[in-house]
């Protein structure tokens, strides 16, 4: 049987800590293969004095440490960046950030990818695209017929994940953290928690907390965007991302059902 590998495509440093630091350190530590692709380096996550901002490339330079050094935090196998800008991932000529995604699936091989939901979980541009970017590679990587830069053989992923957010989630962190609202072309964007019912995939991954905590404070530059959480003891901490570990089972090949799953490789070990 091949390696279990899991992929995750995110489109900032800290999408993988904050989102499912310990989901990916829960498979890491059980020797699966778990890989990330970053689009940017979030060279626009400057939340300091606007006269202090160290610009676009000292920025990227600083949270691409940040994130090399949570994802060795994770144990995860292997870091790839498509080395788009932050804040224009939307902008990015499709063809061509679909071409790179392939490349790495084929590569990397994985059976299991995961990425952002439609709605980019609170409507950011940028995750909203790159969920739409890795989708389309997924459909394009197992077409022999379609050529990737580096001339890989075309690979099947098992299965399609989106990384989400439950009510009791969102409710138990709101009053922790600033407005989650903000203002793009005249409409007010948010966080529209998932219900349980929409759910299909429940990870318990409480041990592995303590290590997704120490990872994302290793995003120390963004910080700031978690309010008040950032300050809690580890041990709080913990048990507010205990209550992650969702995520919706976009497609599978390998199983169905309404039943709640608690393995993103279910249908497959």
């Amino acid at each position: 049987m091949d390696p279990l590998k899991l992929l995750a495509v995110f489109a900032h440093p800290d999408d993988e800590s904050m989102g499912m630091g310990a989901t990916l350190a829960k498979y890491s530590s059980e020797g699966v293969d778990t890989h990330l692709v970053c689009a940017t380096r979030g060279e626009r996550g400057w939340f300091g004095l606007e006269k202090e901002n160290p610009g676009l490339s000292i920025l990227g330079q600083i949270r691409t440490v940040e994130l090399e050094n949570a994802v060795k935090g994770l144990g995860m196998t292997s870091l790839s960046f498509l080395d788009y800008i932050d804040g224009e991932v939307d902008k990015a000529d499709h063809a061509e950030a679909i071409g790179k995604i392939v490349t790495h699936i084929r590569r990397i091989k994985p059976q299991v990818v995961v990425t952002f939901p439609p709605d980019g979980n609170y409507g950011h541009p940028d995750h909203i695209a790159i969920g739409q970017f890795t989708s389309a590679a997924i459909v394009c990587a197992v077409d022999a017929s379609y050529e990737d830069s580096a001339n890989l053989p075309s690979h099947r992923v098992s299965k399609l994940y989106y990384m989400v957010d439950g009510e009791n989630f969102i409710n138990l962190i709101s009053p922790f953290v600033d407005d989650m609202t903000f203002r793009l072309d005249d409409q007010i964007r948010a966080e529209f928690p998932w219900k349980d019912w929409m759910i299909t995939t429940r990870i318990n991954m409480a041990e592995h907390c303590g290590i997704a905590w120490d990872a994302i404070q290793c995003h120390k530059s963004q910080l700031v965007t978690i309010g008040a959480l950032a300050d809690m003891p580890k041990e709080s901490a913990a048990a507010v991302l205990a209550m992650q570990g969702t995520f919706y089972r976009a497609y599978s090949l390998v199983n169905g059902g309404r039943e709640a799953e608690s393995d993103l490789f279910a249908g497959l070990r």
